[in-house]
């Protein structure tokens, strides 16, 4: 990288709504004009990050774009005098590669309140096996405890659980005690979700295709639901009374087809689960748990790491489903 540009992969809009990649060398002017510059080492790969990358209007408004919803790196620089010289930060959710400039560019500018110092325990390589995904799945746990929602009271759900955010959320949840049962259309993935330590793997069909009655068996206490749709539906009417649904994703819809039954008779909570706008108190709270986390007892095969020139067929299989795990951008090691 010259003084003067870095490198990117850089999402340009051709004629005809037509958009293209490359890895190039971008002028550091092309960066928003905010407090903290960062060298980024780490970034990962999000299904955001696919949309924003295959030129989805709804994620990124303007193209030409770097995406790139996490970053983990040093600062290099801070107007404000909030950051040093060469601290160890990490910028997740917020605008950050949806309409800012983010962490699969070697360099970002940020404001400063979007900037998290490195929690103490964990490296900037594994604060982006976490990411997005991780804060999500552990602001899900939080959610579902501020809801009384303990190992004690039974099983907890997590459906989409080989993504990202559902994989991590059987990993919090199991070293915390819970009793997970992950749900998954790739039923081939079963060993991976166990390792994680899930109690049980069912197939996604057995949770969502089921009777339209307003009520059905209670087989949770709990749930971190991410992929939406006809699942979220069925997952509320089969949860527990006083039991509590996290929800924060859309994968399968974004509308919502449900009856009022299983919250005026079994006192069900749904819970929004808003990681890109937490607030920071929330945020830092949610990295000091991470940081708390075995990271040891993660698979080995959990995490993949390629760099910016390996990026295109990883956005082509989240983009399709064919993801498991997580997938980690490589700027450089630190």
């Amino acid at each position: 990288m010259s003084e003067e540009t870095f490198k990117a992969f850089f999402v340009e809009e051709r004629e005809k709504g037509e958009f293209s990649s490359s890895v190039t060398d971008i002028p550091v002017s092309f960066l928003p004009d905010h407090e903290v510059l960062i060298r980024v080492h780490y970034s990962s790969l999000n299904y955001k990050d696919g949309l924003s990358a295959s030129g989805n209007k709804g994620v990124t408004r303007n193209y030409p774009h770097i995406p790139g919803i996490d970053a983990s790196g040093v600062v290099m620089e801070d107007s404000s005098g909030t950051f040093s010289e060469g601290q160890k930060v990490v910028v997740t959710g917020r605008d950050l590669g949806s309409n800012t400039s983010g962490g699969f560019g070697e360099l970002i500018r940020v404001p400063k309140d979007w900037v998290v110092e490195l929690p103490v325990g964990i490296s900037l390589e594994m604060a982006m096996k976490y990411g997005t995904a991780g804060f999500t799945a552990m602001y899900g746990v939080k959610r579902l405890q501020r809801e009384l929602i303990n190992p004690e009271g039974g099983k907890v759900l997590v459906t989409g659980a080989t993504g990202g955010v559902g994989s991590l959320a059987v990993f919090f949840l199991s070293e915390l005690g819970y009793e997970v049962v992950a749900v998954t259309g790739k039923m081939d993935k079963a060993d991976f979700l166990k390792e994680l330590g899930a109690v049980e793997v069912i197939h996604r069909d057995e949770v969502s295709q089921v009777s339209e009655n307003f009520l059905l068996s209670r087989e949770w206490n709990g749930a971190i639901e991410t992929v939406g749709g006809e699942m979220l539906d069925a997952v509320i009417r089969q949860t527990n009374h006083d039991g509590a649904v996290a929800c924060c994703g859309n994968i399968l819809g974004h509308g919502l087809k449900t009856n009022i039954y299983p919250f005026i008779l079994r006192g069900v909570s749904l819970l929004g689960i808003d990681s890109a706008i937490c607030k920071m108190p929330m945020r830092l709270k949610i990295w000091d748990s991470i940081s708390g986390m075995n990271h040891e007892k993660l698979p080995d095969d959990f995490a993949r790491i390629v760099g910016l020139e390996n990026l295109k067929p990883e956005i082509e299989a989240i983009l399709d489903g064919k993801q498991a795990g997580r997938v980690v951008v490589q700027h450089q090691a630190g």
